[in-house]
């Protein structure tokens, strides 16, 4: 008996006491990986679904948008005829508020159109039935988006519809001097000075980065992106794409 218990209470070898340190080891290693390894599978689901929701929410058309469907219709035909491009302007506009009529920007830009107060002022001059400057009422905001696009519009040149737009929302979204400056370097460059992509879009001359990028972007989404959307919806024709047959 005495020599069975001096057997039990023998030191356990230091090749046990090894295995068995890498045996926990391992077992904490790999249950702590999988635990781990399925949270941030989780997380990463998580995070392409919200990805996923926010661009569906930020690729339809809010409900908003109806309630001035019709005055976007006759504010857009009221300056570019009959032959308006609706669904470009209703595309223009997603972008500007999505439809929310009391926004107002970080800098001051307010309303559907998202006029900045100087342009507000502006525009009555050049449209005396806007010099009410009230850029929170919806007609007011939307003919006076209408009308400046079509200001600019007669004020570009460029190969076809569609890059005349390009250029016309350039200059809406940061002013008609710095398309007109783009132009002028992309020629001294030997680029196309009448065709936005791919040509007059590539040159800066001079603005920041950000506002670069920005600029760059706007004609691009509004056109390639929210267009298509609108024409789809119904809304009428684009400048860049037909209308789908109704």
């Amino acid at each position: 008996m005495g020599r069975v218990l001096a057997a039990m209470l023998r030191p356990i070898p230091d090749t046990w006491l090894k295995l068995a340190e890498q045996a926990t080891g391992f077992i904490c290693r790999h249950f702590f990986e999988g635990f781990w390894h399925g949270v941030g599978f989780t997380l990463v689901a998580l995070l392409v679904l919200l990805a996923m929701l926010s661009l569906a929410r930020a690729e339809s058309i809010p409900p908003e948008a109806l309630r001035h469907r019709a005055e976007l219709t006759r504010c857009s035909r009221y300056a570019f005829g009959l032959s308006a491009p609706v669904a470009t302007l209703a595309a223009q506009v997603h972008q500007e508020s999505r439809w929310r009529e009391t926004a107002v920007s970080l800098v001051g830009a307010r309303g559907l159109a998202q006029f900045m107060p100087a342009t507000s002022k502006w525009i009555g001059d050049i449209v005396p039935e806007l010099a009410g400057n009230t850029p929170f009422n919806p007609g007011w905001a939307l003919r006076a988006l209408a009308e400046y696009d079509k200001w600019l519009w007669d004020r570009v040149a460029a190969r076809d519809d569609c890059q005349r737009m390009a250029m016309t929302l350039a200059g809406y979204n940061g002013g008609l001097g710095w398309v007109q400056r783009d132009k002028a370097l992309a020629k001294r460059q030997g680029a196309d000075p009448l065709t936005w992509f791919g040509q007059v879009e590539r040159f800066n001359a001079g603005r920041y980065a950000a506002a670069f990028r920005e600029n760059r972007g706007y004609p691009r989404r509004i056109l390639g992106t929210l267009e298509p959307l609108y024409i789809r919806a119904g809304w009428g024709q684009g400048v860049c794409h037909a209308a789908l047959a109704q």
